[in-house]
């Protein structure tokens, strides 16, 4: 008697190949969504940034490290200098961890307060440097947290402060990108590199073209980083956006200038949400 064939569906080696990708894909559509209609998460606010900006507290130790190897060498090498310029700029960027740590722990005990369950749940990229922040600072607050990680060559490792039962690892970034913008409400962009400025570009093209149908908040946190990096006005200027789209997003350049903004836009987007009340999901 011949045994019986592995069932199509327990097929790690069909699973795996190419001709099961679309059920892979279609997999990292439904098994977040069973799981945030399972703990009743219907929006997010999601916290866009660079994964490299490390907290003050290290940097300013890595900094102290390097500026001792250059006082102790006579003629320090382009190298060393390289690195101590690099030291410097990184305890600069340090700022910008702290300030989305306390930004998320604002809204994260905002959202605690909201008389309806589970709204306006903290969502990061679920990896280190600001993302990192945005999930610390929920937890800080005694909140849940959303981190949808990526699987990438050098191992984006999901950080310490995301809420087990939310954290998600993706292999599509599309499906990740999917997940950001389905379900969130409200988007705080710091700076960052190709990574955030490709999903800030996303949402801004999503908001411009009108296929994201939701009333969205979004605020490119750091004006001075963000206009030195993208020239707005000279893309007006040359007619390959309107002046219109400027109205897309606004500036924050503190966590309580961010609050404010996005309280208030929350509230009037969505008032009946955002009514405030007796809330015990995460006591």
């Amino acid at each position: 008697m011949k045994s019986r064939p592995t069932k199509a569906y327990k097929n790690s080696e069909f699973l795996n190949s190419p001709d099961g990708r679309s059920i892979r894909i279609i997999s990292e559509f439904l098994e977040p969504l069973r799981r945030f209609r399972y703990y009743g998460v219907r929006d997010t606010i999601v916290f866009f940034g660079s994964a490299r900006t490390k907290s003050p507290q290290i940097t300013r130790k890595h900094l102290k490290s390097v500026e001792r190897r250059f006082k102790n060498v006579r003629r320090p090498s382009a190298q060393l200098r390289e690195n101590l310029r690099n030291a410097r700029m990184d305890v600069e960027m340090s700022r910008y961890y702290d300030d989305a740590v306390k930004l998320s722990k604002m809204l994260a005990a905002w959202s605690k307060r909201l008389f309806h369950q589970n709204r306006f749940v903290v969502c990061s990229g679920g990896g280190p440097g600001i993302m990192e922040a945005a999930n610390k600072g929920a937890s800080l607050a005694k909140a849940r947290s959303v981190g949808l990680n990526i699987s990438l060559p050098f191992e984006q490792s999901p950080n310490p402060f995301i809420s087990d039962e939310f954290n998600f690892e993706f292999h599509y970034f599309f499906m990740r990108k999917f997940w950001f913008v389905y379900l969130g409400k409200a988007f705080v962009m710091f700076p960052g590199g190709f990574g955030t400025l490709d999903e800030m570009m996303e949402v801004l093209t999503l908001l411009q073209t009108t296929k994201i149908k939701k009333k969205v908040t979004l605020v490119l946190y750091g004006r001075q980083y963000w206009e030195s990096v993208i020239n707005f006005k000279a893309m007006v200027q040359h007619n390959v956006i309107s002046a219109v789209d400027l109205n897309l997003f606004s500036f924050a350049d503190t966590p309580e200038e961010a609050f404010k903004h996005l309280v208030h836009e929350l509230r009037k987007n969505y008032p009946k949400e955002t009514t405030e009340g007796v809330n015990q999901v995460f006591a």
